[in-house]
């Protein structure tokens, strides 16, 4: 890794850790109703919603709301797609989206993962794009962060039969958190050259006006950016505006918009570690989990950088000069196919980290053109079921699952019953988090089986050999896990892959929180038990590395085969320079 490379992840890695404990407090004083600066607005939405914010509710009315909650969604997205032709705000007259695109995309807002079959500039009205698509960003996100909420009352709670009031909790999300927080990253985006109009696209003069057969004009396309940008990136949505997301100049215009970027993937999911150890009133619980996160992380970003900072060997065979800086003084060296100029190698490969280490589908490079290793990283850290700070709240109740399996190991190897928090890991416990760890690798591996067995699956596949394979398993993941990234290459926006990958999304989704909900109910509904001399700490150096390895081997192992079928093998041709037509 170059200097400019490890400046950066240090930069980035203050730059957080410096935000964690303030905005940990806040979110925690927020979800405790302290935070009180919106209270009439606040009041206002329960009278007209005929919400007692009083009123608690136990988990399986907890869950039935957010379920509900989001099929409402789901079906006012889709009907905002399909009647897009008659509403207003859609200066270009863009068509009504077709009905299996326009199911996949309200599916995959509603649940956080924001993948695009769709060139936005080109399929989204204004108003499609604000009442439909942003408006999800936000309350996708506050579901997330209300789920992670619940679990920890779940910890929290002694003989409760409740885990809060699931209408409550989005209000003050929403309106406390996502909001002020989107507003603010706005305004800095806008400032730095992010557009926020509704004018009509632009017709302007191309720089290379005149060269044959270059036309003298070309078309810009305009519309609300700075505020989908800002929600996109705060709630770890992705989905980008525009097709080249952010890629585009328009999204993403300068290096520090960049970091800025970046760092708002991170920014809730790392503070809420912080959350979590104010609300059990045990800091140093949320610190082993802000290490367990952060330690993956780092060794991902740096695997991932130096793979890209090391080139492709063909282009060195044929006589390409790779060494950074040997050739020319602006010689960035290294592999910068799909990447932008204006980020270069190091910016581009740790924004590919970060977004898929957090469930956010926003991308400034096509993983697509990254090399085997470096293309490697984002999607092992997808499959990992994204607990590496993952998304917006569910980062912190994916981790969780994956300490409670962690205390279970180890009462295993020391006879004792497994505890965590304080509280005693049952048989339906396990259960719950069995089947909430399992069921997005089953969803992924059974996707990409049902993929590559049938002509339609095959059908999208553009790159032979192990390249193909690793596009439809990386959509596949994404879609699983609830990421929404794509590896690009792979020609998606086909009915069949938008029906599967749509009811991929959902079970990714739901079916790992219900069984995170029916947790928080039974363990509400427990008595704290004291610790004794037997207890595992949950907060030193051996439990962060327990914690560590069980994600690694629970949450990885499940891909292994298809990992070696495809980044591996791909490695493996490429530097025995057998790559043929593994390209």
């Amino acid at each position: 890794m170059t200097n400019h490379a490890w400046s950066l992840l240090g930069l980035y890695l203050v730059l957080l850790l410096l935000s964690v404990w303030p905005l940990g407090r806040y979110i925690a004083a927020v979800m405790e109703g302290r935070v009180r600066w919106l209270r009439a607005l606040e009041r206002a939405i329960y009278r007209l919603c005929a919400v007692d914010p009083g009123q608690e509710q136990g988990w399986l009315q907890y869950a039935l709301s957010v379920l509900v909650f989001s099929c409402l969604g789901t079906l006012a997205l889709y009907a905002v797609q399909r009647l897009q032709v008659r509403l207003p705000l859609n200066p270009e007259h863009l068509a009504n989206v077709s009905p299996d695109s326009a199911l996949n995309t309200a599916i995959s807002f509603v649940t956080n993962t924001n993948w695009q079959g769709y060139a936005g500039e080109s399929t989204m009205g204004y108003l499609t794009q604000m009442l439909g698509l942003t408006v999800q960003n936000f309350l996708s996100a506050a579901v997330g962060i209300a789920v992670a909420m619940a679990l920890i009352r779940g910890f929290t709670r002694h003989g409760a039969l409740s885990i809060g009031n699931a209408w409550v909790d989005l209000t003050r999300v929403t309106l406390y958190v996502l909001l002020p927080l989107s507003l603010a990253f706005a305004l800095v985006l806008a400032g730095q050259g992010v557009i926020q109009n509704l004018a009509p696209y632009q017709a302007v003069q191309a720089l290379e006006a005149g060269a044959q057969p270059v036309p003298s004009t070309q078309t810009l396309a305009m519309g609300p950016v700075a505020s989908q940008e800002a929600i996109k990136m705060v709630g770890t949505n992705g989905g980008g505006f525009f097709n080249a997301n952010s890629a585009h100049p328009f999204e993403n215009p300068t290096p520090l918009t960049n970091l800025l970027q970046m760092l708002a993937i991170f920014l809730i999911p790392a503070a809420l570690t912080a959350t979590l150890g104010h609300l059990t009133g045990d800091a140093r619980q949320g610190w082993a989990l802000l290490a367990a996160m952060a330690i993956p992380f780092v060794a991902a970003a740096v695997l991932a950088i130096s793979a890209e900072q090391q080139g492709n060997p063909i282009l060195t065979g044929a006589g390409a000069d790779l060494n950074i800086g040997v050739a020319h003084d602006s010689q960035p060296g290294g592999n910068m196919e799909g990447k932008e100029a204006r980020f270069g190698i190091a910016d581009s490969a740790l924004f590919a980290t970060i977004t898929t280490a957090a469930s956010c589908g926003a991308v400034n490079a096509m993983h697509d053109s990254f090399t085997p290793l470096g293309g490697l990283v984002p999607l092992v850290l997808i499959q990992l079921g994204e607990v590496v700070f993952g998304g917006v709240g569910s980062g912190l109740y994916g981790l969780l699952l994956f300490a409670i399996l962690a205390v279970f190991v180890a009462g295993l190897m020391i006879g004792r019953t497994p505890e965590y928090l304080g509280k005693k890991i049952g048989p339906f416990e396990m259960k719950m988090t069995a089947i909430a760890v399992l069921v997005t690798p089953l969803l992924a591996l059974v996707g990409t089986a049902i993929a590559l067995m049938t002509d339609a699956g095959r059908a999208g596949i553009s790159n032979p050999g192990p390249q193909g394979f690793t596009e439809v398993l990386y959509a596949f993941s994404s879609a699983a896990n609830n990421n929404g990234s794509a590896f690009a290459g792979l020609s998606a926006n086909t009915p069949f892959y938008n029906v599967l990958l749509g009811v991929i999304m959902w079970f990714g989704r739901f079916g790992v929180i219900v069984p995170v909900l029916a947790i928080a109910g039974a363990l509400a509904a427990k008595q704290r038990i004291p610790v004794t001399a037997g207890t595992l700490p949950t907060h030193g150096p051996l439990f962060v590395g327990l914690l560590i390895g069980t994600v690694l081997l629970v949450g990885l192992l499940n891909y292994v085969p298809g990992l070696a079928l495809g980044p591996v093998v791909e490695h493996l041709l490429l530097w025995t320079g057998s790559f043929g037509g593994a390209q």
